[in-house]
């Protein structure tokens, strides 16, 4: 069965049909992925748009890899080197691209609803690679294949976000995907970066990072946004890392074999220590490698439909 919905804007609401068939899927193409020849022909004669209005290392590469992979003719888009910086509206720059006959556009942005905005202007499949502090799907579902990769399971597990909950794009998407899968969702963090009334979400709310190891069986740990003026949500870098970095000593004192994750880049020493970020307990890579085959098979699902 094809997924319910052409465009990919977020998880809220996607049923858990679409996600299991995503994660399904992507198991297939995990295996592309360690052939000798890492490509297959099933998006030949597509055209992708890689429309990237914020800075990323993971994302873009991740995006452009798995098009590459499928065969798509893939089209990177950088704001700073078009007519955007001329004064060109982004209605203006989408219609123009789309004259161009492409079939389906990648969209990072500042600004939250932007992907929601550009399918009201444009026939193309829409992908949100993150919009604002709102979304990043494909993010989510990755970590979702990852714990699962891992565990072998989703339902009934207990899954903590841990960091800058409030600012974060990725935590809003594990939300609604890992509860839709049937884990137990958590998040742990300042008082200053949890949102208010969170728990409407169906989350548990901690506020201390013992208690979260302890609880879980997975721990997401959020980046701490330096560039989005997170310093002020804390007294300062080396406070937050005593009462909420991730150490090997900390894991050793709860005595819990949990597994660690971290969507990238990671701040050293602030919320994962150099110890954890390179040892046993993370699965950090896997997260990387699997970014590729989770969005060969949302490009493949929705470049299929048309």
């Amino acid at each position: 069965m094809p997924l319910s919905n052409r465009h990919l804007l977020g998880l809220e609401g996607v049923p858990k049909e679409d996600i299991q068939l995503i994660l399904d899927t992507t198991t297939t193409f995990r295996e592309v992925l360690e052939r000798p020849i890492k490509k297959v022909p099933t998006l030949q004669g597509k055209t992708v748009v890689n429309l990237f209005f914020e800075n990323s290392t993971r994302t873009r590469i991740s995006f452009e890899l798995a098009e590459k992979r499928l065969s798509a003719d893939a089209v990177n888009f950088s704001s700073s080197s078009s007519s955007v910086s001329k004064g060109e509206t982004l209605k203006d720059t989408m219609r123009n691209i789309e004259a161009m006959k492409v079939d389906m556009v990648v969209v990072r942005h500042s600004a939250a609803g932007t992907p929601k905005f550009l399918t009201n202007i444009c026939d193309s499949n829409i992908i949100n690679a993150g919009d604002g502090i709102h979304e990043h799907p494909t993010q989510a579902l990755l970590d979702i294949y990852s714990i699962r990769e891992k565990l072998g399971k989703l339902e009934g597990l207990k899954v903590c976000i841990v960091g800058d909950v409030a600012h974060s794009r990725v935590a809003l998407s594990n939300i609604f995907g890992l509860i839709t899968m049937g884990a137990k969702v958590s998040v742990c963090g300042p008082s200053t970066m949890i949102p208010r009334n969170i728990e409407e979400l169906g989350v548990d709310v901690i506020y201390n990072i013992d208690e979260a190891i302890q609880e879980n069986n997975v721990l997401n740990v959020l980046r701490i946004q330096l560039e989005r003026k997170a310093r002020e949500y804390f007294p300062s870098i080396r406070e937050y890392a005593k009462y909420f970095g991730i150490t090997e000593e900390r894991l050793e004192k709860n005595g819990k074999d949990i597994v660690i994750m971290h969507p990238g880049p990671i701040n050293r020493g602030v919320e994962l220590s150099a110890a954890v970020a390179d040892g046993l307990h993370q699965i950090i890579l896997q997260q990387v490698t699997n970014g590729v085959a989770v969005r060969m098979a949302v490009l493949y699902l929705l470049g299929t439909m048309n």
